[in-house]
């Protein structure tokens, strides 16, 4: 497995009696799956297979987390404060193979994860099309996010009740877009500048 430079940043920044605790969480998902690729997904580590989550772990004030991906049957989180809570690898490893194994269906080949389908597309409500098109910066702003940032635009903006709601919704977005900031942006985490 090679190491992300930004999983050395993140360990890096975490408070210092928590970094040699997921120094040795990185270790150990690095001898238990030797082909996984390290990552930085929603602002922290994951251990990735074939592209697919198995491991992630974060770190807070005064504990990190190690959380295996998987089935609701089978994820688990792990919350280590100290030398003490930290797992034994000879339990820890095979967990994280067993998730590999079961999230790629190689191991359970007829429990294979079913492929989700994309969710239907939100047409362009054309009162909100035309609030962009009078908005060029919106306009080129939307344009540019991710599918699942317009969606969450567009699911606000429809599932208004009344008239005089989708209108405010409609022009605060706008505002929002305009200023690069997804439906969401309160709950973004910060970007550190390098």
């Amino acid at each position: 497995m090679s190491r992300d430079p930004r999983v050395d940043d993140y360990i890096a920044q975490a408070a210092e009696p928590l970094r040699p605790l997921l120094e040795q969480l990185r270790d150990m998902a690095h001898r238990a799956l030797p082909e996984a690729e390290e990552a930085i997904k929603w602002s922290v580590p994951h251990f990735t297979v074939r592209g697919k989550n198995v491991a992630g772990m974060s770190a807070f004030k005064a504990h990190c987390a190690f959380g295996i991906h998987g089935d609701a049957m089978s994820r688990r989180f792990i919350r280590v404060t100290s030398e003490a809570d930290m797992p034994l690898a000879a339990e820890l490893m095979p967990l994280l193979r067993e998730a590999a194994d079961r999230i790629l269906g190689d191991r359970f080949p007829g429990k294979a994860l079913v492929e989700r389908k994309p969710r239907p597309e939100i047409p362009m409500p054309t009162d909100f099309a035309a609030v962009l098109t009078a908005t060029p910066d919106a306009q080129a702003a939307f344009e540019q996010f991710a599918p699942s940032h317009r969606r969450d635009y567009l699911e606000w903006i429809t599932e208004a009740k009344t008239a005089a709601t989708r209108d405010k919704r409609m022009a605060q977005a706008a505002e929002w877009i305009a200023e690069g900031k997804t439906r969401n942006w309160k709950y973004d985490k910060p970007r550190k500048s390098s």
